[in-house]
């Protein structure tokens, strides 16, 4: 972001998303306009506004897909009416693609908008759907423009990466469908547990996810999130993050694709703390 925008650029960010997508773009001076996902939308995000926002001139509208911290998944066809409205305006489409590889049914990929638009800039990891969050090596799929530069902007940042991170995270590519079979399967056993606590917890609902490996919990209890969250781990040690991190209350995120023995108990004692309010 730092080479593509700008001191008065525009930028459409959907939210929630990881605040890199915002602050950044807000720290170099450039003015961004907010495009919230609809929870009564299956948290997608309303077409009408966000052409509304992407005025002629927007530099970049960035999206989240499969969404952090919402774990919704935009489709082919619902990426497909995004890439019109980028195109429509002549913006480049910045598409954080951290947890592509683990929708939770059908393919496990949705579609890269990379491969979708000439002005598509896809980026992705070993974080999440490979468990290697320790490599921090991640990569980009864009045109040859944006490359050249990323390529002269990471000889004042980063060089290289270390040798033996580089090593590790060839080794899990080239063993990619095993690992990310297993990442998979994680996801779709534990989402059941987490899918029965809620069923059965008369203070929280929230919309399924479906895709990566966090999702955000509804309460009705009268407490901020962050007031939640601190007393749930003062009291118990159980740990979530408080919807305030993405300025939304009344929500937790919660992450789901740990050891399922741990998310039972943390699930157990987090209905027992409920109860005794």
């Amino acid at each position: 972001m730092t080479g593509l925008i700008e001191r008065g650029d525009h930028v459409v960010t959907l939210l929630p998303t990881y605040q890199q997508h915002y602050s950044i773009p807000e720290s170099i001076g450039a003015k961004v306009s907010p495009c919230w996902l609809k929870e009564e939308l299956g948290w997608q995000p309303d077409l009408d506004e966000l052409r509304r926002l992407a005025t002629p001139g927007t530099k970049v509208i960035c999206i989240n897909n499969p969404n952090n911290p919402t774990g919704a998944l935009m489709d082919e066809t619902m990426l497909k009416e995004i890439v019109d409205i980028a195109r429509a305006c002549g913006a480049y489409l910045l598409c954080d693609e951290a947890y592509r590889g683990l929708n939770h049914e059908g393919d496990p990929f949705s579609p890269a908008v990379a491969d979708l638009y000439e002005k598509g800039i896809s980026t992705g990891t070993m974080s999440k759907p490979f468990s290697l969050a320790g490599l921090r090596i991640g990569w980009v799929a864009t045109p040859k423009e944006i490359i050249e530069m990323l390529a002269h902007m990471r000889d004042y940042h980063v060089i290289s990466v270390g040798m033996i991170d580089d090593y590790l995270a060839a080794v899990a590519l080239e063993n990619k469908e095993k690992i990310l079979a297993r990442s998979l399967s994680i996801c779709r056993e534990n989402l059941a547990v987490l899918d029965a606590f809620v069923a059965h917890e008369p203070h929280i609902h929230y919309t399924k996810p479906k895709a990566g490996t966090v999702t955000l919990l509804h309460y009705d209890l009268p407490m901020t999130s962050n007031e939640l969250c601190r007393r749930l781990q003062e009291d118990t040690g159980v740990m979530l993050l408080p919807g305030s991190c993405f300025d939304m209350e009344k929500c937790l995120r919660i992450g789901f694709a740990n050891n399922r023995e741990d998310l039972i108990r943390g699930l157990g004692i987090f209905s027992q703390w409920l109860a005794a309010l």
